[in-house]
């Protein structure tokens, strides 16, 4: 197992179709890195939910999730499940982030979910950040397109604990979904944990990567 480290990230963006789609595919990866980095900023979009109960849980949640972060979250109102015909709509949001930081780090759905607008935005993210790491991260679902991954971020068990409750705790909205549980949050950690040889781990596809191994 190779480890390369992405230097000391200052400003990070992260993006999602839906509120709690960040939280659930990098929430631990987001813990890690604000306990570690105090202060660090956090650009955070969304595109669905503005102006509904799913955007105050999303403020509760990534506050929580971000602690001690300059966090700066902008939720937009695009119908869910229609990004496809919201397309003009989904790359001016995309844009007008990217005209706001030049992060050292992006969070974002992976390019081959099955999930129309996860996908959708993955796919825009490249056309406004052109040389930036991009990490894709996996939302488990009934789709079953979970797949192999390229990199990993080893969670302690103490993250892994504080991501299931904090995604439990800030999202009553969707508890009622037979997927949303603790069972499948670790369950999918722990095989990712296991893949990179820890107890727990967040995965992320990298659809290209730039090294400076001499650096």
């Amino acid at each position: 197992m190779i480890r390369l480290g992405a230097g000391r990230p200052e400003r990070i963006v992260a993006v999602g179709a839906h509120c709690d789609d960040i939280a659930i595919g990098a929430g631990g990866t987001l813990l890690t890195l604000c306990h570690a980095r105090p202060g660090i900023r956090v650009d955070a979009l969304v595109l669905s939910g503005g102006g509904t109960e799913r955007e105050q849980e999303e403020a509760a949640a990534l506050a929580a999730f971000c602690p001690g972060a300059d966090l700066r979250l902008t939720v937009h109102k695009l119908p869910d499940g229609r990004l496809p015909v919201h397309w003009d709509e989904a790359k001016a949001a995309v844009e007008e982030l990217r005209g706001q930081t030049d992060p050292d780090l992006i969070l974002a759905p992976r390019t081959d979910d099955a999930h129309q607008d996860h996908r959708g935005l993955a796919q825009l993210i490249p056309t406004a950040f052109r040389d930036h790491l991009v990490l894709g991260y996996e939302i488990v679902k009934w789709d079953g397109d979970l797949g192999r991954t390229a990199a990993y971020q080893p969670l302690s068990t103490e993250i892994a604990e504080e991501k299931v409750r904090l995604l439990q705790e800030h999202y009553p909205s969707q508890r009622h979904r037979p997927w949303y549980d603790r069972e499948a949050f670790l369950g999918l950690a722990r095989i990712r944990g296991i893949e990179c040889h820890e107890r727990y781990a967040e995965a992320f596809a990298v659809t290209k990567l730039t090294l400076n191994l001499g650096g």
